[in-house]
């Protein structure tokens, strides 16, 4: 696989493409330290942190609470982390001391890149690990989320000159605070960092599409800096009673079944209001929320919006397009190879982006054999492999 991999990174085909591959979603672990190090030294007793309990258990900890088991992720093992839920659960030791068996790729910029290479791939987009787990349960207090994203953001301009052009670091924002917001996006241009997960809920009971937000999107445009909407714990668009699972579960069943919803909702609120057209030059990354929604979503967008302005005599906005041609032209989404992205790019629209989610246990250690085991080869797919990522990255 290795020898095949790098010879596959360097290739030129006839017609002189260079075969170029680009995963959409790897996940760097954050050390234990990287909150206390980076953070504002005024706010550094709302850092996060990483604390062992008795047992030798990690948790992701803030103000002394524990909010989220520490686990030691294995690529395409998933029930490796229920067993060590289940030890922690019933008052068992640890299996494992969390230093000792977290690999120097999860966590290290340079070792990454030697795992890309040692994959065959040439580049990564790298999301926050922990950062996918507390910005709801730390909602309470917006000084220690914007605090916390921002020595998140600090550390992504390290992983962004260490990665050599290899890693694309992806910031962690919030919409609350325009003024935090703008501020921070102006330092992650200057840093070279072009992507920012936010969240797809409501912005304190507004709706994403709201006038008070278009001084942000403009910001993005200006910055250069691409909003990614991405699996975490952030703002629900349910209603809490729907969530009736342990609280102690890394991730509610009911969340999980509908874990597209909100970007749909959100992308349906930014389309049909108008946004597109306010803000042309406004892109959008969906990552890890799954992909085979997309056909009949589109479907939906378009029979919907022409129904109700029948019915109602008027449409939300007046658009200039199809609300269907907004998403196609301005939003991209990852795609699991298992979704079969070959088949969703011929009933849709070249929009899908290649992913391995490495290396959390849903993910794979083989995405290239993956992909091309469903028929998806990067010089018929150059959208999936690459250049549907550059165009979010605004290369």
């Amino acid at each position: 696989m290795c020898h095949y991999a790098l010879t596959y990174r360097h290739d030129k085909w006839d017609n002189g493409h260079v075969a170029r591959v680009i995963d959409s979603d790897q996940h760097l672990y954050e050390s234990r330290s990287m909150w206390a190090d980076y953070i504002d030294p005024a706010a550094r007793h709302d850092a996060l942190s990483l604390v062992d309990d008795e047992l030798g258990y990690t948790w992701l900890s803030w103000r002394g609470t524990h909010l989220a088991l520490a686990d030691v992720h294995l690529p395409g093992d998933t029930a490796s982390c229920g067993e060590h839920r289940k030890r922690q659960r019933a008052g068992q030791p640890s299996s494992y001391r969390y230093d000792d068996a977290l690999p120097e790729p999860y966590w290290l910029p340079a070792s990454r890149v030697q795992w890309l290479d040692d994959a065959g791939l040439d580049e990564a987009v790298v999301f926050p690990n922990y950062g996918l787990l507390w910005e709801r349960r730390l909602s309470s207090s917006l000084p220690a989320v914007t605090a916390n994203m921002r020595a998140w953001n600090r550390w992504c301009a390290v992983v962004a000159g260490e990665g050599r052009g290899r890693l694309h670091p992806v910031a962690h924002l919030t919409l609350r605070d325009p003024d935090w917001l703008e501020a921070e996006l102006e330092t992650l241009a200057r840093g070279g960092v072009r992507l920012a997960m936010i969240g797809a809920g409501p912005v304190d009971d507004r709706p994403l599409s709201h006038p008070d937000h278009d001084r942000i999107w403009s910001a993005f445009v200006d910055h250069a800096i691409t909003p990614v909407f991405h699996v975490a714990d952030q703002v629900r668009v349910f209603d809490d009673c729907w969530y009736p699972d342990d609280p102690e579960d890394l991730v509610p069943a009911t969340e999980a079944v509908f874990l597209w919803v909100p970007p749909a909702l959100a992308l349906t609120d930014l389309i049909l209001h108008g946004v597109f057209d306010r803000h042309p030059g406004l892109r959008f990354g969906v990552v890890e929320l799954s992909s085979a929604w997309v056909p009949q979503f589109l479907l939906m967008l378009d029979g919907a919006s022409d129904f109700t302005t029948r019915l109602n005599g008027k449409p939300v906005a007046k658009l200039s397009r199809r609300p269907s041609e907004y998403f196609l032209d301005h939003v991209r989404v990852s795609s699991f190879s298992y979704e079969d992205p070959k088949r969703l790019t011929e009933a849709t629209g070249d929009v899908f982006m290649f992913c391995s989610d490495y290396p959390h246990s849903e993910g794979t250690l083989t995405p290239l054999d993956d992909y091309q085991r469903m028929g998806c080869q990067e010089p018929q797919m150059p959208g999936l492999f690459h250049t549907n990522v550059d165009a979010l990255l605004h290369h």
